[in-house]
């Protein structure tokens, strides 16, 4: 009884070693949040996080993370202006003539008929990771491998527009997993970055730029981050 009682608390003691306990992302304040953009807002609205902005923009974390799983639910805008979005994870902040600006992997949250929400974008460098895009991929020597093979339909059916959708992303080391609604939609071993900020995108409004009209907005909520 004693051996057995032994060996069931060093299981769950190897079970809690090197695990941390979920850490939420979203406070009153946006406290943890910086703007480094000047043509971009979020706000915090009945414990959601809504973003406009007149171009492509993200909204960043002020740590950096290298290893975590990273949960976030997103609805995107009823609208008929082009929405986009997506969340940055180990991202870079860079100097420009311009300003500061994020770069990085991104988890794609796309609505088109394109249909790659989940799928692997690497901002401001080498574009489409997964699934390859016929002119706007650029993988180099830091993309090890892909473990999916071609892009299929269950990963491309696994987002709801208009609905709550949950994102999962799990990085450990060089391997990069993104799940949608529970599907794994990507798996694949990069090596460019082990660590950066994590940023919420949206994609830009000319309604938003032009009449200060924010109807596509775009929702997260439930964002939490954990270490391992």
């Amino acid at each position: 009884m004693k051996v057995h009682l032994l060996f069931s608390m060093v299981f769950l003691l190897s079970g809690l070693i090197g695990c941390a306990s979920a850490q939420r992302l979203l406070d009153q304040k946006l406290t943890q949040f910086e703007n480094v953009y000047s043509y971009g807002e979020a706000k915090l609205e009945n414990g959601e996080l809504h973003l406009i902005a007149e171009k492509n923009w993200f909204y960043s974390t002020k740590a950096e993370y290298d290893d975590f799983i990273l949960e976030a639910e997103v609805k995107m805008p009823d609208t008929t202006e082009f929405s986009n979005s997506g969340i940055i994870f180990r991202g870079q902040i860079e100097e420009t003539e311009n300003g500061r600006r994020v770069i990085g992997y991104q988890a794609e949250i796309d609505p088109s008929e394109r249909r790659w929400t989940g799928g692997l974008f690497d901002q401001g460098r080498r574009k489409w990771l997964y699934p390859v895009h016929p002119t706007r991929s650029h993988r180099d020597e830091d993309f090890l491998k892909n473990h999916l093979g071609e892009w299929g339909s269950r990963q491309s059916e696994a987002y709801k527009h208009l609905a709550w959708n949950k994102l999962k992303i799990v990085c450990r080391g060089t391997d990069i997993k993104i799940f949608v609604n529970g599907i794994l939609t990507t798996h694949v071993e990069d090596a460019k970055d082990s660590a950066g900020v994590i940023a919420f995108q949206h994609h830009g409004s000319e309604i938003y730029q032009m009449q200060r009209d924010k109807r596509n907005a775009v929702r997260f909520r439930n964002i939490t981050v954990r270490p391992f």
